[in-house]
């Protein structure tokens, strides 16, 4: 009872601080079974993709239905709603650690963030200027990663796990990040999907790119900013849009055209990341994977 009247409290914070917003659409898409219409309006929705200079590769028709591909976020004090929260708890422990700092630093998203967050990985340093086809592949498909996120944000309108309390996160608390929404985690989504787009243009490092990108998701659990099922959803998210566009025509004859020039970029004696940062990264992802 004492959890449900704290939950409660809590609830009835967030909409007085979101009220002044405008109106969400379709107030009655929540999950079975759980979150109260608390989180904010689907106005506060920040996650667009601003003034692309590209268009999506896929078509409206083309792109795939989240809402049919995902489930819904747990439900209220089921098993893994309460994973959630103690997947939230213990890792505020680790505020000031190496695994800390490295969530800090994934909180970087984008085709020039990519090639950085890669760079250890890859054993080199890109510069993105140097490789137009590999950032207009990422950033085209970028697009639709967002398109494929935002679906299910507005849906279900989840509140991040700091919102109603004090406890501490890797990014500065603002109210455009409090207003914005859980689920699935956009960070998550674009990172497993790059991480598998970066597998497709350097198999030979796969493996390696893929744990990397699996990191990046958990960077988002770490950052205090995501619930630990955000992340599960987004992995998810970001395999069904790799999926569908692996069948466009254009996305694979870029994909083609950005496993040459990347290809040129690794062996002609880019710049070496730096060793002193790359063990630091080490040492981070030392740290076991969050379980699911």
């Amino acid at each position: 009872m004492r959890r449900l009247l704290l939950t409660t409290a809590l609830s009835l914070a967030a909409v007085l601080s979101v009220s002044s917003l405008r109106a969400a659409p379709d107030q009655g898409a929540m999950p079975q079974g759980g979150t109260p219409p608390s989180a904010p309006s689907v106005g506060a929705e920040p996650l667009k993709p601003g003034k692309p200079a590209v268009k999506p590769y896929l078509s409206e028709t083309a792109l795939p239905d989240p809402l049919k591909i995902l489930p819904p976020p747990p439900a209220h004090h089921s098993p893994l709603d309460n994973a959630d929260h103690a997947a939230f708890t213990s890792t505020r422990a680790l505020k000031g650690t190496a695994r800390w700092n490295l969530a800090a630093n994934d909180v970087a998203e984008g085709a020039a963030a990519v090639l950085e967050n890669f760079a250890c990985v890859l054993g080199v340093r890109i510069d993105a200027g140097k490789v137009p086809a590999t950032i207009n592949l990422l950033e085209r498909a970028r697009l639709d990663l967002a398109r494929m996120t935002r679906i299910p944000k507005v849906h279900y309108r989840r509140l991040r796990p700091f919102v109603g309390n004090e406890s501490p996160i890797c990014v500065q608390r603002t109210q455009a990040l409090a207003d914005s929404f859980s689920y699935p985690s956009g960070h998550a989504t674009q990172g497993w999907a790059y991480a598998l787009i970066m597998a497709a243009l350097v198999p030979e490092k796969s493996t390696a790119i893929l744990a990397r990108g699996r990191a990046y998701g958990e960077s988002r659990v770490i950052c205090g900013v995501h619930w630990l099922s955000d992340v599960a959803a987004g992995r998810t998210n970001g395999s069904s849009t790799f999926a569908a566009l692996m069948g466009d025509a254009g996305f694979r004859s870029d994909l083609d055209k950005a496993r040459t020039e990347l290809r040129g970029a690794l062996t002609e004696g880019s710049p070496a990341p730096d060793v002193a940062f790359c063990t630091h990264e080490a040492d981070a992802l030392r740290e076991p994977p969050l379980e699911f």
